[in-house]
């Protein structure tokens, strides 16, 4: 899929309206609240946000890649935590559409594209989250349907949304572990899985994020992604490398909307005579957050246009995840320093992009792993031939 530069202008431009619009009034209240945005939902659902990386045929919109993470950086700018919504819905988007069978694709995508099935990917375990290989929940075919027991956790979508993406041991005595795994689409409504507590957050406020629980509770054998076992862990990667790619993008729209926030105010703000614009201390600090936001935002571009030729980006994307989410953990601080008191109080939405900005390094792997994949991929790069 590629995106014209007259649509990419129109699509980014009716997006950060949007948000100008209609989030950012409205975000740090109801982040404050923890309130779920349900009306601006409806409104991402009427402009097509939840179909961006779903083709034409099944209803969506089909942008590429480079696209889609101009899209995510603008929402991240508003609100990380309305990105949330259609973050990880994509990544379930993007594994179907990559791995679904035809007749999957069919039933699932326009649902999904509308948003009228809102997704979510149940992956994470108490003992499983960086090492996904450790999951222990399994499914055990039963006639038409595989039994699923065990529980999930960190799970975005879980209480609002309907459809998710459920990776499971098919074959506990698989070795390596990950060729017993296979991934489902399920949806809510059967008896035997329950949406329990939501998990009380710093940050990434007003999208739920909570556990989940599985006795026996029946898939149908129709909804095995593929339609073929032990192929769960390749898909679900795949579709991590994409998850990468917008959580680097939230990344820079936190950055970029604490840079804006702390240059605005250090061109008002008069100390001893002047703007603090003028001292070279914050000109320096200045410098440094707008060009390490430069930095990730080429790294994002590369990554995505790779991925947008068809090649496997996971070096790349393991780069702009790293630098684009670190970068928003040091402008969120280094905005809240320029502020001073004032970056420290609620009245001001420095101190809740500083308190999102963790998510986006631990989350869509943490950076620590992204540092190991990296090292990994260089290493296959460059391999000594001596």
């Amino acid at each position: 899929m590629s995106t014209r530069n007259s649509e990419r202008e129109l699509i980014i431009s009716t997006v950060r309206k949007f948000v100008e619009k209609e989030v950012m009034p409205v975000a740090s209240a109801m982040e404050h609240a923890n309130e779920y945005p349900h009306a601006l939902v409806e409104q991402m659902k009427e402009m097509g946000l939840f179909g961006l990386n779903v083709p034409e045929e099944h209803g969506g919109v089909g942008v590429d890649a480079t696209t889609l993470a101009m899209i995510f950086e603008e929402l991240s700018r508003g609100w990380l935590g309305l990105a949330g919504v259609i973050g990880t819905h994509s990544v379930m988007c993007d594994v179907v559409v990559k791995f679904g069978t035809e007749e999957q694709k069919r039933r699932f995508l326009p649902g999904m594209a509308s948003g009228e099935k809102r997704g979510g990917i149940c992956l994470t375990e108490a003992n499983a989250g960086t090492d996904l290989q450790n999951i222990t929940t399994a499914a055990t075919r039963d006639g038409d349907a595989y039994r699923v027991n065990g529980a999930k956790m960190w799970i975005t979508n879980a209480r609002h949304g309907s459809t998710f993406l459920l990776l499971a041991r098919t074959d506990p005595a698989a070795q390596p572990a990950h060729r017993g795994m296979s991934a489902f689409i399920f949806e809510k409504g059967a008896p035997g899985m329950t949406v329990s507590r939501d998990i009380d957050k710093l940050g990434y406020k007003g999208v739920e994020t909570c556990e989940l629980h599985f006795d026996n509770f029946p898939i149908p054998v129709d909804n095995l992604v593929g339609g073929v076992e032990g192929e769960g862990f390749k898909q679900v990667m795949t579709g991590l490398e994409a998850e990468r790619l917008n959580v680097a993008a939230r990344g820079l729209g936190i950055a970029r909307a604490a840079f804006e926030e702390a240059i605005r105010y250090a061109q008002r703000r008069v100390t001893f005579g002047k703007p603090i614009a003028q001292y070279q201390t914050i000109q320096n600090k200045l410098a440094d957050m707008a060009t390490h936001i430069e930095a990730s935002r080429l790294l994002i571009y590369s990554a995505a246009e790779k991925r947008d030729r068809g090649e496997r980006c996971d070096l790349e994307a393991g780069m702009a995840k790293l630098f684009a989410t670190e970068t928003a953990a040091e402008v969120s601080f280094e905005a809240m320093r320029i502020l001073g008191a004032n970056g420290y109080s609620k009245d001001f939405p420095v101190e809740r992009y500083y308190r999102d900005a963790p998510l986006v390094v631990i989350g869509g792997g943490t950076n620590e792993l992204q540092r190991l994949i990296i090292a990994k991929n260089l290493l296959k790069k460059y391999k000594d031939k001596t």
